[in-house]
């Protein structure tokens, strides 16, 4: 990477139903921190939102979820008047760089893209063009702000592998060799993967139809307990250690919410509670849940409350986006060799 790239961390999240848990501890916990370590900006990303059903032709409901998504990044802590938080609609300059990349990116490397197949199964022909080319968007995202730094889980290191193959290749067709940096992953913690509370085999997700399989960052401190005590595991106590949660998947993701929320090493919290039932131990983790969640859905109502001003925020970081976007996707454009 260039010496001549500032450390920069870029990220965002799709606008598309209910932030959970295991966005605040596999992402947001780790934005908030990251402030203190450089430049942040972080992005609600409607652009991808729409790419699939869930967000497409449900403007209203994309409005709504835009806002409250921005109010659980400030909830959360990420600060918008230290980092820049905005839309990502409201900067242009990634749908033009998101086409130039997609004249860099080659087929090959598109059709290698394991979410894609995921996502779409054995429906591929039904899918959107643009979720076929979610992952260029992507990398328009990071590389117009020339970001060093990506913090991403396990579904998007190949994402980040393509930025930067694309930023790679861009730099060589036009002989400008560090023009784009390649970003550098920061993989976060080991509750990065929060898995479902009714099948521990399954992530946490904002689509599973059970409301009980994911504890929603807008829940409030009763709904909180309740779902760490329903929450499925097996009848054997805790185990005395790691290799003890060997196919115990229920009870290693109860083990390792409880580390992250703690801020604690996996080991302690299995010496802690080694041998004991799951009552007793539930009884706690829902006493700590409450304790790192409630707050954050209790502010997030407050922000809620005051729409224009969470819009107010949004346009600001916005402004300051584009402030820095522009510079950059004008020099882009001029070693394309497009008139600006």
């Amino acid at each position: 990477m260039s010496a001549a790239h500032q450390n920069l961390t870029f990220s965002g999240m799709q606008p598309t139903n209910t932030l959970h848990l295991g966005n605040y501890l596999g992402a947001l916990k780790n934005w908030v921190k990251l402030q203190d370590q450089m430049p942040c900006i972080y992005c609600v990303v409607d652009m991808h939102a729409i790419t699939a059903e869930a967000g497409y032709a449900k403007p209203e409901e994309l409005r709504k979820a835009v806002r409250e998504v921005a109010a659980a990044y400030i909830a959360a802590g990420v600060d918008p008047a230290r980092s820049i938080l905005f839309q990502q609609s409201a900067v242009p300059a990634h749908a033009e760089l998101a086409w130039i990349f997609n004249c860099v990116a080659r087929l090959g490397w598109m059709d290698r893209m394991t979410q894609f197949k995921e996502k779409t199964g054995k429906h591929k022909e039904r899918a959107s063009v643009g979720l076929y080319t979610y992952p260029t968007l992507m990398a328009a995202d990071i590389l117009v702000y020339r970001a060093t730094h990506v913090p991403v889980g396990e579904d998007q290191k190949q994402h980040l592998e393509l930025t930067r193959d694309i930023a790679q290749k861009f730099n060589n067709d036009y002989n400008v060799p560090d023009f784009f940096p390649l970003p550098e992953p920061v993989i976060t913690g080991t509750a990065t993967r929060v898995m479902s509370l009714r099948d521990g085999s399954k992530k946490m997700s904002k689509s599973d139809d059970s409301d009980m399989s994911r504890i929603n960052l807008t829940d409030d401190a009763d709904m909180v307990a309740q779902k760490i005590r329903k929450a499925r595991t097996d009848p054997n106590p805790l185990p005395q250690d790691d290799k003890g949660l060997e196919g115990r998947p229920e009870a290693e993701n109860l083990i390792n919410i409880f580390a992250a929320l703690a801020d604690t090493p996996r080991a302690e919290v299995i010496a802690r509670f080694a041998g004991q039932q799951f009552s007793g131990f539930k009884s706690e983790l829902a006493d700590l849940a409450v304790a790192k969640i409630a707050p954050i859905a209790a502010r997030m109502r407050e922000l809620l409350t005051d729409p224009a001003e969470l819009d107010r925020i949004l346009v600001n970081g916005a402004e300051r986006a584009a402030a820095l976007a522009g510079p950059i996707i004008t020099e882009t454009k001029k070693l394309v060799g497009f008139k600006v």
